[in-house]
């Protein structure tokens, strides 16, 4: 996730309480993406399953931890290697894509590298799940890891990849996608920002892969310990919906979508091409911001329990796409 000019906020709390939280925060950028409010698409009627857990958190905060202790993970770096090198150990044996290009950024240009794992379903059609790996490539100077901002959500992955793998499932295939450069080189900007997933949603653009993505769900920052999902202007208004009627099956509406406002994000390039998108994302971590970016985002300030509603909820996301007709 990007410094606080990546968002332009909307908050539905007291505008009081939104210049209290951005005293003093850089001044915000309008999102350059706006999407109308999508007509209601018909919806298959709803089974009467009962959702159920699937994400353990122990396990996952334990990702983190490995992850973590790579050392920093921004574009060039020991670190930014050594985690390519741990995700091909854990998904060993899973159908993974080494997606590579080139970052040609302002400070030169450096080999980028998504990961893709491809589980198969009976249903025509892909859902995707991904998150960034990478770290901020400006704090590269400094003890910045990322420990919420890039590790929780890796490992979040890791741990819907521990349940796909082995089976096939009934509805449509999941795909699990670490994007790399995510990150600004120096400044977000919508060239020198999301490098990995831009080149991806214009790769399956060409190859036709794009026409089979129901829905591209991104998950930013889920790890916090007090869990405030936004509610993101630039997703998708169905499924945005939709994950809200997943986080109310769970009982977990009370974390979500308390706020609303635009968010620069990696959905965007798969967005802006007409594919149905969701941004999952914590923006208040910590008060004011204080730890988005800092060398604050450390392992003391997750929660295991974030961890298990945010993927939870995604993944009874994922089942309820699968019954819509």
């Amino acid at each position: 996730m990007a410094s606080g000019q990546r968002f332009a906020l909307i908050f539905v709390v007291t505008c009081s309480l939104f210049a209290c939280a951005r005293d003093n925060a850089a001044p915000v950028q309008q999102n350059p993406v706006q999407q109308n409010p999508a007509p209601a698409r018909p919806t298959a009627p709803l089974t009467q399953r009962a959702p159920k857990p699937l994400v353990d958190g122990t396990r996952a905060m334990q990702h983190v931890r490995e992850i973590i202790a790579l050392g920093p993970r921004f574009l060039g770096s020991p670190g930014h290697a050594k985690v390519e090198t741990y995700l091909r150990a854990h998904l060993k044996g899973d159908d993974v894509v080494e997606d590579t290009f080139t970052v040609d950024s302002p400070e030169g240009k450096f080999p980028g590298r998504n990961f893709i794992a491809r589980f198969p379903g009976k249903k025509d059609g892909i859902i995707v799940i991904a998150s960034h790996y990478d770290t901020n490539y400006p704090l590269r100077k400094t003890s910045f890891i990322g420990a919420n901002d890039g590790g929780s959500t890796s490992a979040l992955l890791l741990e819907f990849a521990q349940h796909l793998r082995g089976q096939k499932r009934e509805g449509y295939s999941v795909w699990l996608v670490w994007t790399d450069a995510e990150e600004a080189v120096q400044h977000w900007t919508d060239t020198d920002s999301v490098y990995g997933s831009r080149h991806l949603a214009e790769t399956w653009e060409k190859d036709g892969t794009l026409n089979r993505v129901k829905a591209f769900l991104l998950a930013d920052m889920i790890g916090d310990a007090d869990l405030d999902i936004l509610r993101d202007a630039n997703s998708t208004p169905w499924l945005e919906d939709l994950l809200l009627e997943a986080a109310t099956r769970l009982g977990y509406q009370s974390h979500f979508f308390a706020q609303t406002g635009g968010i620069s994000d990696d959905h965007l390039p798969f967005a802006k091409r007409g594919v149905p998108v969701a941004d999952v994302v914590d923006l208040d971590y910590g008060y004011n911001n204080v730890f988005h970016h800092t060398t604050q985002d450390t392992l003391d300030k997750l929660s295991p329990r974030s961890i298990e509603i945010a993927g939870d909820v995604i993944w009874e996301t994922v089942q309820l796409i699968d019954e819509r007709k």
